[in-house]
């Protein structure tokens, strides 16, 4: 199950990421996309869990959450 995790600070890596929400299940894939100048995180990031009770207790424990001075916003990621 897929997650959209915005409002990241430039300053996450991949792995706070990964650590973050692996609290709440396992977490399948992790990706941040970079900006294609400078190659900076652009201030979001897709998490895959394995199930949706995983990413359901993820979203209800980690949206609104204080993560380096920013408030997240983690919801469940649309389809293209």
């Amino acid at each position: 199950m897929k997650m959209y995790v915005g409002n990241l600070s430039y300053d996450t890596t991949k792995q706070d990421i990964e650590t973050l929400f692996a609290q709440h299940g396992q977490v399948t894939d992790v990706h941040v996309p970079t900006d294609r100048d400078t190659g900076r995180p652009r201030g979001f990031a897709f998490v895959t869990m394995d199930s949706k009770q995983s990413m359901d207790n993820a979203i209800g424990s980690l949206d609104g959450k204080n993560v380096d001075g920013r408030n997240l916003r983690v919801n469940e990621a649309r389809p293209r």
